[in-house]
């Protein structure tokens, strides 16, 4: 028979794999709105119902504003971002002072998820109900991705933690890709169910919200508050949280040193996932079924990627691995340039080797950030990472777009891109992990 603090240490595991398990699936409730609303139908749908909204000369006036109809996703993605940045410091503030990350968690989550349900509603034209369900979800989404991350460095030590976050990635992107493949069905075979295309697309949207609160329900049973040390003062509003938390990120330099090399090679990262689909259109003369087909590729294959990673991080460590999938992101893309055009199995490949390094890439920076946030400040600086990885990607797009601008090529336009992934790999082997983590008052592990 064991020893008392034998059966301790036995309970106090099993109680921590429970809570993983659970905090797993919030990745795998929220990420079927990032897949099947933002990547697949919300964007061509909503434009749609502005179109038909829209004057003769093609404009909508949300508040009085004259605006293409064809831009007007566009618009209402980069408000929601703007709504991000003011909600996200603040409310990660108040999770950090009161330890009542749950709380905020479920409304955040709800929100999102009654939003997304809401766009059932969308039709004729509704387009300004669109924007504003597409804003509240967004910006609901993001603040709710504060709060789950924030609990990574208080359910997994630090020896489990890439394990732990690569696994949250892969129940997300698995999950995407199931719900993908029956929304996929649904609206490809409408007709065979009795509905219009536009009522498909309406109960793919609506679906994603149901699907994200049913599961959301798992991680509230399983993720516990912890007690905290109550500080003085309130939550600042947006702007002014914001710059108080840069302001105490400059007490620990090599914190800020690695959120500014992710800020640098993730813009890099989300472009590709944002331009891939025009530049297989556009250059290389793809069809839509073939560029939805490679989004279920890099989704399922992203499962994979980041699993393999997070096992290989526990022999070489997070900060190799990410610097090898740099390199690995720079030969991919350089590659991508030479893709024939109307030769859809060179662009499979191309995506294939995207989704194997785009899960890692992703989990193992959350993990290793996760060492570098000082104990009682997870949600105030996961904020900022959040910031970094949903508010800051627009530099990526902008220099995409002036060199197709400048050039007239998409080759040259997905090429430029490299320079973000080489930038990245320079800032970040810079940075001395084990000191920050050091600096940061947390325990070094082995491999990091």
């Amino acid at each position: 028979m064991g020893t008392d603090t034998e059966r301790t240490g036995a309970a106090a595991t099993a109680e921590r794999r429970r809570e993983q398990r659970g905090w797993y699936f919030y990745d795998w409730a929220c990420s079927v709105y990032s897949t099947s609303v933002l990547t697949v139908f919300l964007g061509p749908y909503l434009t749609e119902i502005a179109k038909a909204a829209a004057d003769p000369e093609g404009f909508v006036h949300p508040l009085g504003i004259p605006v293409r109809a064809g831009s007007f996703f566009a618009y209402a993605v980069s408000a929601s971002v703007l709504v991000s940045i003011f909600v996200m410091p603040p409310a990660a503030a108040a999770a950090d002072r009161t330890g009542r990350k749950k709380p905020l968690l479920a409304v955040a989550a709800y929100l999102g998820a009654a939003a997304t349900a809401g766009m059932f509603f969308l039709d004729g034209d509704r387009y300004l109900l669109g924007g504003l369900l597409l804003i509240v979800a967004n910006a609901s989404l993001a603040v709710s991705m504060v709060l789950y991350n924030s609990y990574l460095p208080q359910i997994a030590p630090p020896e489990e933690r890439d394990a732990v976050s690569s696994r949250g990635w892969a129940f997300g992107y698995a999950s995407g890709a199931l719900v993908l493949v029956a929304n996929l069905v649904l609206f490809l075979a409408h007709d065979t169910f009795g509905v219009s295309e536009s009522t498909a697309v309406r109960i793919c949207l609506a679906s994603a919200g149901v699907w994200w609160g049913a599961f959301t329900l798992v991680p509230l049973k399983r993720l516990r508050d912890r007690r905290t040390v109550p500080s003085e003062g309130a939550p600042r509003g947006g702007l002014r949280q914001l710059a108080a938390t840069v302001r105490d990120m400059r007490r620990h330099p090599h914190t800020l040193a690695f959120l500014l090399a992710y800020l640098v090679y993730n813009d890099g990262v989300q472009t590709v996932i944002s331009q891939a689909s025009v530049y297989g259109s556009e250059e290389l003369g793809l069809g839509q079924s073939t560029l939805i087909v490679a989004v279920l590729l890099v989704q399922l294959l992203a499962v994979a990627g980041a699993l393999t990673m997070g096992r290989i991080a526990r022999v070489h460590g997070a900060k190799r691995v990410i610097l090898g999938s740099l390199v690995a992101w720079t030969v991919t893309i350089g590659a991508g340039y030479f893709l024939p055009s109307g030769a859809p199995g060179w662009f499979f490949a191309l995506a294939a080797a995207i989704g194997l390094v785009l899960g890692g890439t992703q989990a193992l920076s959350r993990s290793l950030f996760s060492h570098l946030v000082p104990r009682g400040k997870e949600a105030e600086y996961f904020s900022a990472y959040e910031i970094s990885d949903r508010g800051m990607a627009w530099l990526g797009p902008l220099i995409f777009g002036l060199t197709y601008q400048l050039t007239g090529s998409y080759r040259d336009a997905i090429v430029s891109l490299v320079a973000f992934f080489a930038l990245g790999f320079v800032l970040l082997a810079r940075v001395p992990v084990r000191r920050a983590v050091r600096d940061a008052g947390n325990p070094v592990p082995e491999k990091i």
